[in-house]
This record gives C-alpha cells, sequence and structure tokens, in this order.
C-alpha cells in the first residue's frame, strides 16, 4: 500500500513562527483589560435611584368646598322625536341638523294629493247643503205665507157664519185648510233644520279633512334646535309602524334653554344631597371652564341594578357651547364658589413637598433625569391635592413623589413604572 503521509521536512530546515505565539501571548491581557475598564465605566458612573414621579397639575380653590363628586350627562329636558299622524311620503324637508326653529315653523310636508281631493269634495258638499238650506228657508217662508192666508179665511169664513151668512161646510173647508197650511208649515220647518243639520255635517267632514291635510304638514312643537334628521325627502312616513324601509319620526329637536346635567349619585350619600344646593360642573368637552349650578330635585326612586339615585342639575347660565349628551363631572359643594374660587391654580401631591435644610421644595425631573430642587410656598389644601407656588414651576412638570431623606439635587434618577 502506497504511503499518502505528508513528508515531514528535516529538523533542521523546521522554523518557529515567534510573531504568531507573541500575538497569541498578548490576547488575555487585552481582554483582561476591556474588562477592567468596564467595571470601571460601571463602578464610576452614577448610580441611578427609582423613583415614583407626580406632575404638576392645575386646581380650583373651589374643590375645598367638595363633599361629593358625581357623574353624568348633559340632557335637555324638552326634547321631542316629531313626527306626523298622517302616513304618506316625504315630499319637502326645510331644516337639517343645528337649523334653529321656532314653534310652529314648518319643518317638512308628507305627499298630501288624497287628503286635498277629498278636502275639495267635502266643500263642495258644503256648498250642495247651503243651497239646500237656502231652498228649505225659501219653502218655509212660501208656506208661512199660505198659513197666514188660510187663518185668515178661517177668521172671516168663523164671522160670517155667526152672522148666519155661510154654511157649516164653508166653515169645515176654511178649517181644513187652514190645519193643511199648518201641516205644511211643520214640514217646511223640519225640513230647514234638516238642510241645516247636514250642513253643519258637511262642515265637520270639511275640518276632518283639513286635520288631515295638517297632519301631513309636519311644524315645530316648541321653540328649539334640530339634533338630528331621521328622514329624506322620498322616505316612507309611518309613525306607527316598524316596516322596514319606513321611518317614524322625521327630526328629533331639543330645546336647549332646558339643559340640566342628569348625575347618578350612589344611594349611601344621596343624604348628602339637598334641592338648590351649590354645585360646580365641568364638562369633559371644556376641560377649563367651571360652571355654577344649583340641584334641581332628586328623582325619588333608586335604580336597583347601579344602586344611584338620579339628580338634576340646572346650570346658572346657560352657555352656548354646553351641548346635549356631553359627558359632565360635578362636584356637590358646601357653599357657593365665588369667581376666585373658580380660577385655576397650580397644585401638586402633598407627597412631593419635601424639607431640605429649612426650605419647603419639590424635586423636578429634568430631561436628562437629573434631579432639581425648585422651592414653593404651599397654600390651601384642594381636596387630595395642595396649592402651591412657585414661579419656577410649569403645569405638566415631573416631580418625585415621596422623597427620600437622602435624595437630592443633581441627583440622576429612574421612573418606576406603575
Amino acid at each position: 500500500m502506497a504511503d499518502t503521509s505528508s513528508p515531514v521536512a528535516p529538523l533542521g530546515l523546521q522554523k518557529i513562527d515567534r510573531k504568531a505565539a507573541r500575538r497569541r501571548r498578548r490576547w488575555p491581557w487585552v481582554v483582561a483589560a476591556l474588562l477592567a475598564a468596564g467595571v470601571a465605566v460601571l463602578l464610576l458612573a452614577p448610580r441611578k435611584t427609582e423613583v415614583q414621579a407626580a406632575t404638576v397639575q392645575t386646581a380650583y380653590p373651589s374643590q375645598q368646598y367638595s363633599q361629593l363628586a358625581a357623574s353624568g350627562y348633559v340632557v335637555a329636558q324638552r326634547r321631542a322625536a316629531v313626527s306626523s299622524k298622517a302616513t304618506g311620503r316625504l315630499v319637502e324637508l326645510n331644516v337639517r341638523e343645528g337649523s334653529l326653529v321656532k314653534k310652529g315653523d314648518l319643518l317638512a310636508r308628507l305627499d298630501a294629493a288624497d287628503v286635498t281631493a277629498t278636502l275639495g269634495v267635502s266643500e263642495a258638499g258644503v256648498r250642495q247643503s247651503e243651497a239646500a238650506v237656502k231652498q228649505s228657508e225659501a219653502n218655509l217662508k212660501l208656506a208661512q205665507a199660505q198659513q197666514a192666508n188660510a187663518d185668515d179665511e178661517l177668521k172671516r169664513t168663523l164671522g160670517l157664519a155667526a152672522q148666519s151668512f155661510v154654511s157649516p161646510q164653508a166653515v169645515d173647508a176654511a178649517q181644513t185648510r187652514a190645519r193643511a197650511a199648518a201641516a205644511s208649515t211643520a214640514a217646511a220647518e223640519a225640513a230647514l233644520a234638516t238642510a241645516r243639520a247636514a250642513t253643519g255635517q258637511a262642515r265637520a267632514q270639511v275640518k276632518v279633512q283639513q286635520v288631515n291635510r295638517d297632519s301631513t304638514e309636519i311644524r315645530a312643537p316648541f321653540d328649539g334646535v334640530v339634533l338630528v334628521k331621521n328622514a329624506n325627502v322620498g322616505d316612507l312616513i309611518t309613525p306607527f309602524s316598524n316596516a322596514v324601509g319606513t321611518s317614524g319620526a322625521v327630526v328629533t329637536m331639543a330645546d336647549l334653554s332646558t339643559l340640566e346635567v342628569e348625575a347618578d349619585v350612589s344611594e349611601s350619600s344621596v343624604g348628602k344631597v339637598k334641592p338648590d344646593q351649590p354645585v360646580e360642573i365641568s364638562l369633559d368637552a371644556l376641560p377649563d371652564v367651571r360652571f355654577r349650578g344649583s340641584v334641581a330635585r332628586v328623582v325619588p326612586t333608586v335604580d336597583r341594578a347601579k344602586a344611584t339615585v338620579m339628580t338634576k342639575i340646572r346650570f346658572e347660565t346657560l352657555d352656548p357651547r354646553v351641548l346635549p349628551e356631553m359627558s359632565a363631572k360635578v362636584n356637590f359643594l358646601s357653599k357657593a364658589p365665588t369667581d376666585a374660587d373658580q380660577k385655576p391654580v397650580m397644585a401638586v401631591n402633598p407627597k412631593t413637598i419635601a424639607e431640605r435644610g429649612g426650605k419647603t421644595l419639590v424635586f423636578r425631573i429634568g430631561a436628562d433625569d437629573r434631579l432639581e430642587a425648585v422651592p414653593v410656598t404651599p397654600g390651601r389644601t384642594l381636596g387630595d391635592v395642595v396649592e402651591i407656588s412657585s414661579d419656577a414651576l410649569q403645569r405638566g412638570d415631573r416631580i418625585v413623589l415621596s422623597p427620600g431623606d437622602k435624595l437630592a439635587a443633581g441627583a440622576v434618577v429612574t421612573v418606576a413604572s406603575k
């Protein structure tokens, strides 16, 4: 078998790669130096202290009078889904969302061709009945004249009979004619009464058709604003039906002068609520505005599912920016707030205030997570926060919550996640 092993150089010809050996001996030292540098950086770098943060917030002095808080919604007490008693196709719509309307304004109109035709027939029936009344009146006058003539003739005949100038048969004939004339007069009076009754019936029928026609005209029931347009021209309006493809109400409108807040108060706290009690209303849509109000009434029943009592709050002054269905928060107060009580002030959590060297301060967290000591002047306690005065702080600044005694300005911190 052939020898396949590599040829080995003679011992005298073998060379040692001393540079590679030296490089292999340097690598452990390089690694050790790098590790030492890393450890030094870790040891010399400032350690970050983990803290909890709060923010400088806006508060209102009126919060010091707060006895109870509740939430609810703005609701119009006068609100209506306007529809028609008639059934028909909508042919005219004169309003849209946001339209201001007055009581009696024409909002929409239904197709009234059939009602108009029936009204025309009824009006013609009135004219015909009135003509019949005139004819009956004429017949009555004729019958009355004939009766008067027959009565006069009877009187003359009786006078002549008393003097024996006429026969008894002539007296009987005169009496018969007088009775016939009286009967004709009575019949004419009855016919006139019937004609007049028919005229009254015809006029009543006209009024019925006029009401039916008016039912096709949908008018505003009160002064207000159109909130929702529920139908469009061409829709079939069937107020008392849920058929597919039909509509009931044409528009939904509300009287914005009757806006109130309906707030749910826990039944365990309802004893703190009294009629005419002052309240402060804040709306999520207008967070920087506080509205004064008072308790209008407490609904005398409890919602069993939520264990709450409905409380209705009236606004002291209505603002055009307040709209139905806005969410609201209500603070029930022990006294009515003043204008100064409703001006915003800066406030912080009382746990953020610390004492250092006889000074009252808070630790603000800078953009580089380094603490800055900011002197503050505490003021009134406003609910869960404390009013402060400071020219260096701004609303929204992050400050340390519950700073430890060893925490000082210049320290680098990290904010703990909640």
